[in-house]
């Protein structure tokens, strides 16, 4: 298999401790079912063509520029050498500005991940003493990073043998929560309620594994397709109907937490008589400690 291909190559710099470095998209889309816009009289494949919104003329490759709207329908063309023009001292090198705690950085920030690692052999030493620097205190850095012409925070992380660096948002570029929230209002919840949830939470603890991530969509797509090019009819699935009775907030409460209880003596029914007995001794052993308090 040919190893992937850069899509960045730099410097990565801490003060004086510099070392060159490659980065790589740590996620892809190129698994994904894609459709093409196709001529249901032909079967040919269409294709996109920028056309002049005013003539409605063709527009040649030739013809095409980039312009920024200042007023209503005018604007004023920026050609290629002048946008490279504005030269940046992260065109080419990722300059680490800070160290912080991870826990910090708001998840509204965070943008595209990349994979960093050395490219050569030369800056080894010093990409470890800058990974395992932050490893050592748990942060993570900041640095700018320009890509496809823009410059971007990029927030660093060590990861493995490497490091993942995941460009994060300007503020500009994050919505006010106040402007969602705001007007949400704060109804009294009773303690019991919230005691209830919290069991359901309980029964419905788990870890982060995201390889039981089950992308239901893209399979079933998968299958339309796969039917539609053998010639065999599609059926339309059957939409769930939603129940109509209205049941209170502490009664659906009530049945979810007995639904959940009840699914869990289904599971442990099969499992052998020792671990049910362990599970009865805490379960009685659970009981006389909330007796004696």
């Amino acid at each position: 298999m040919a190893a992937p291909r850069a899509y960045w190559k730099g410097t990565l710099k801490l003060s004086l401790v510099s070392c060159p470095v490659a980065l790589y998209p740590a996620s892809t889309t190129v698994e994904k079912t894609r459709f093409h816009m196709i001529n249901r009289e032909t079967g040919n494949r269409l294709k996109q063509q920028m056309v002049d919104a005013e003539t409605g003329d063709v527009v040649e490759g030739d013809q095409k520029g980039r312009g920024y709207e200042v007023s209503k329908g005018k604007y004023v063309e920026i050609e290629k050498d002048e946008l490279e023009a504005v030269q940046i001292e992260s065109n080419h090198t990722i300059d680490i500005d800070a160290f912080v705690p991870e826990g910090e950085i708001d998840k509204r920030y965070l943008d595209h991940p990349y994979y960093i690692r050395p490219d050569g052999k030369s800056g080894i030493d010093a990409f470890a003493v800058i990974r395992d620097a932050m490893k050592d205190q748990d942060r993570v850095a900041l640095a700018r990073i320009v890509l496809t012409n823009r410059e971007h925070v990029i927030a660093i992380e060590p990861l493995d043998k490497g490091m993942l660096g995941t460009t994060l948002r300007y503020p500009y570029e994050v919505r006010d929560a106040d402007d969602y929230f705001d007007d949400i209002k704060s109804p009294k919840v009773t303690k019991d309620m919230i005691e209830l949830a919290g069991h359901i939470l309980d029964s419905k603890a788990a870890h982060f594994d995201p390889s039981k991530f089950k992308d239901e969509y893209e399979t079933a797509l998968k299958a339309l397709v796969r039917r539609k090019a053998a010639g065999k009819p599609i059926k339309a699935a059957e939409r769930e109907e939603t129940p109509s009775n209205v049941v209170s907030l502490m009664d659906a409460l009530k049945q979810s937490l007995k639904d959940r209880k009840g699914g869990a003596r289904r599971s442990t029914a099969r499992r052998p008589a020792s671990h049910r007995r362990a599970a009865k001794k805490a379960h009685r052993s659970s009981a006389r400690r909330r007796k004696a308090g």
